[in-house]
């Protein structure tokens, strides 16, 4: 049995998921404290891969990142190459994720009462540790959710996935392309199996966060 498409796919919603964990939180956090004008413009620039089919954000950045395009062909020369690789799946993954860690934190930010960040101001804290044991552990929930929906968007990935990194098996290939691409041969048992593993992953996810969140609804209780 090969268990690439499994590793593959964990390896890079794992590292997908840290990147729009920090990026997602940034975002959120300046783009929450800016005037409403500013704030829906870049809401929608920041959000668009939500909206955007998956194939469409991976044209994008094949126009990008393509081997004979510009900056694709000076990275090459530097040794990095997005297409055709399997790091190319983690560009992919963060950018469709990316939106859903984004709104999710945002709201959780613009729910947060303020009158606790001035109360740490007023006893010398620096925004620094405002923001780390403070604003953090009050959005925690918000945060927790927006982390789990961008690692299971990024294990399921597809759309753009098959149009940057496409399916090299032992290379490329994640269980979503695999999926399809055993499907495409008529090995509907290969592809079932690839189905129930991915759903085995996220139903885990899902109930790793419900502890946690009936956990710390305890703890609040209490």
């Amino acid at each position: 049995m090969d268990w690439y498409p499994l590793i593959n796919s964990l390896r890079i919603a794992a590292i997908s998921c840290v990147m729009v964990f920090f990026a997602g939180i940034f975002a959120a956090y300046y783009v929450a404290r800016l005037p409403r004008a500013i704030k829906g413009i870049l809401d929608v620039f920041l959000t668009l891969p939500m909206v955007l089919p998956p194939t469409v954000c991976g044209y994008f950045l094949l126009l990008i990142f393509g081997l004979k395009r510009p900056l694709g062909m000076l990275l090459s020369q530097w040794g990095i190459q997005f297409a055709m690789t399997w790091y190319g799946g983690i560009l992919t993954s963060a950018v469709v994720a990316f939106p859903l860690m984004y709104r999710t934190a945002r709201g959780a930010f613009e729910s947060f009462d303020v009158t606790l960040a001035y109360a740490g101001q007023t006893l010398g804290l620096s925004n620094t540790y405002i923001f780390w044991n403070i604003r953090m552990p009050a959005c925690r929930q918000g945060i927790l959710a927006g982390t789990v929906l961008a690692f299971a968007r990024a294990l399921g990935e597809y759309g753009a996935t098959s149009m940057l990194i496409g399916y090299i098996p032992g290379k490329t290939a994640t269980i979503s392309t695999t999926v399809y691409q055993l499907w495409r041969t008529n090995d509907e048992a290969g592809a079932l199996f690839w189905v129930l593993v991915n759903m085995a992953i996220s139903t885990v996810v899902l109930l790793i966060v419900n502890m946690l969140e009936c956990r710390n609804g305890k703890a609040g209780a209490s």
